[in-house]
This record gives structure tokens, sequence and C-alpha cells, in this order.
């Protein structure tokens, strides 16, 4: 399919930019049969519902041309559908496991294929909860972000046994109320 009849998508509301485009190009180089296991999708109009960056990192690779099988009609969505996939179509809904991840591949082999591999040596956080912050009967994700530093939850007994814990892994950390402020990257375990 020669590319100069598809259209990219005005109304995409995604973008992948610098480093993060350079990279979806070099995977497309590197590995062009994934083009054809996730094509991009088109309408009946030709224009993108799926896979707007891949066609613009193609055009910029200077394909004029994409076997059929890169390419997906999706014809008879309506216009709802379309305006749901284009959505959907980049929302991920899972989780990754990080430490499968660490485990069965590299960081640096996993950022080059474009995920974005958290900078575990900047692994410091204060958890400044006091508590009365704390319901521990409360659903809460442990896992996730706070001011942009990764951030983990543990629950202890008591004080004691956190402390234990803590010495155990032979990290640095200050107490700080009734939280831990720990420093992940001191040494090797």
């Amino acid at each position: 399919m020669k590319l100069s009849k598809i259209k990219s998508n005005p109304n995409n509301p995604r973008i992948i930019k610098d480093d993060k485009f350079e990279k979806l190009k070099k995977s497309i180089q590197d590995f062009p049969k994934m083009m054809e296991l996730r094509p991009m999708v088109i309408n009946a109009d030709s224009i993108v519902l799926g896979g707007n960056m891949r066609f613009k990192a193609l055009k910029e690779l200077g394909y004029k041309e994409v076997p059929d099988e890169w390419v997906k009609r999706a014809e008879d969505l309506t216009e709802d559908e379309q305006r749901q996939f284009i959505i959907k179509d980049n929302v991920g809904f899972g989780e990754h496991d990080w430490e499968m991840l660490v485990t069965e591949w590299g960081a640096e082999e996993l950022s080059d294929w474009g995920l974005e591999v958290p900078n575990w040596s900047a692994g410091l956080d204060v958890n400044n909860m006091t508590d009365e912050n704390i319901d521990i009967e409360e659903e809460f994700d442990a896992i996730g972000t706070m001011d942009g530093k990764q951030r983990v939850v543990f629950l202890f007994d008591g004080p004691e046994e956190a402390e234990s814990y803590l010495n155990s892994l032979k990290v640095d950390f200050k107490k700080h109320n009734m939280a831990w402020q720990v420093n992940l990257c001191t040494q090797s375990i």
C-alpha cells in the first residue's frame, strides 16, 4: 500500500517526541515484522485511527510503500466507534511486572525498545504519613508515584519490625514521623 494514500489523523491526541520517537523509528528498522503483527488501522477514508506515530515514523524513514499486511482497514466503524478506538487503542489497562522484567530482560534493552524504565537508582521517597493518615482497611495502590518519585509502601506491625527489616536490607534510612526515608541504591545486597 502506498503511504501517500493514507492520511494522518488531524485529531490524533497522542504524540511521541524526540528520543522516544527516535526509538520508535529504530524499532521499526530493527524489527519490521512488528508492523505486520500490529498493523496501523485506517478508516474508510484512509485516515489513521491507530498507529499515527508509526505512520509518521515510516514516512520519516523514507518508506513510500508498505506491505498490505501493515495496514488494517476498519471501514465498518461508526463515528462514535472510531472516536473510542482512537483513545482505547492507546490505553494501557495492564501493569508491568517489574520483578519479571528485571529478571528476564536488561534495563538498557527495555529502554532501547521504548519501555520507560523507572530510574531505581534515584529511589528516594519520603512518606510522611502519620497515624491519622493511615487506614489499613482502605484499599490503596502501594506502588505508584508521588511528586514525580516512585513510591512503594510496606506495612509493618510496628516500628521495631520496620527497623529490623530495613537493617536486614543493609540500606541507609532515616526515621521521619511514622515513616522512613530509604535510599535503595546505597549498597548491593
